[in-house]
Order: structure tokens, then C-alpha cells, then sequence
């Protein structure tokens, strides 16, 4: 596996493994919100508002990717046919070696896989929010490792 920098022919392939992620751990989610926060995904990606890293398999198929704002975590999405083999701990590793062991992250409250994933890494909870960062009513949790 090999970490790449945002690639534009990947960008559908992006999208569908957010999608894909987002229906196999955000169950608490309906499809119109899905659907708001796929049409937002893609325009974040396609307009390049946040540094962008892809995971790539042996064939150079994306297989996850981290979204990042400075030292900040946007967005972290791996294929659920990948779950639980490293993709996630590469990208995060990856993130370090490039910004540093100071990240922050907002993990939605509901997907407890996520929130787990992110304390085995060291992250650990500074705080908490009752909506998400659209107002939607989604408690995050801020995480933060140092």
C-alpha cells in the first residue's frame, strides 16, 4: 500500500468510497442526509479545500483517504471491504510524519467504531459538541493526541 497525494481521476472513486464508508458506519444518518453530505464531499474534494491523501492498493486503486486542514482531521474514510486492515493506521501515520503529533479530529458521537479506531491511535476526548458543523443534531466528539 502506498500514500499518494489527491489525484483528480480519482475523484469519483473518492466520493464512492466516502459513500460507501458513510452507509456501512453512519447508520443514524437518513439518505437525505447522505445525500447533502455526498454533494458537500464532493465539492470539498473537487475544489481541493482541504490537502487531500489517497491510499492506494497494489493495483493503485484508492482504497481511503484523509482529508486535512492544517493540523486538523476533516475527514478519514476508508472502503468497508478494508476495514480493520490498516488503511486508517497508514493515514494517520502518514499525517504525523507530515504535520506532527499535534492532530485534532471531530468524530461523530453515533459511530462508535470511529471513535474507537481513533482512541487505539491516542487520540483521547477534549470536549463536545451537540451538533454536528452544519447544525444538524449529531454530537461530536473533539478528540485531539499530542
Amino acid at each position: 500500500m502506498v500514500i499518494v497525494s489527491y489525484r483528480e481521476q480519482d475523484h469519483e472513486q473518492l466520493v464512492r468510497i466516502w459513500e460507501s464508508a458513510v452507509r456501512a458506519t453512519h447508520t443514524f444518518l437518513e439518505e437525505h442526509h447522505i445525500q447533502f453530505y455526498r454533494d458537500m464531499v464532493g465539492e470539498i474534494l473537487e475544489q481541493r479545500q482541504v490537502e487531500v491523501w489517497e491510499a492506494l492498493n497494489t493495483e493503485q486503486q484508492p482504497v481511503g483517504f484523509i482529508g486535512l486542514q492544517n493540523n486538523f482531521i476533516e475527514m478519514l474514510f476508508v472502503d468497508p471491504s478494508q476495514h480493520g486492515q490498516g488503511v486508517g493506521r497508514l493515514l494517520i501515520e502518514h499525517t504525523i510524519q507530515l504535520k506532527g503529533h499535534h492532530l485534532k479530529v471531530d468524530v461523530n458521537e453515533q459511530n462508535a467504531g470511529a471513535a474507537q479506531f481513533y482512541k487505539k491511535m491516542g487520540f483521547v476526548q477534549i470536549g463536545r459538541s451537540e451538533r454536528d458543523g452544519s447544525g444538524n443534531p449529531f454530537p461530536l466528539l473533539h478528540l485531539e493526541i499530542s
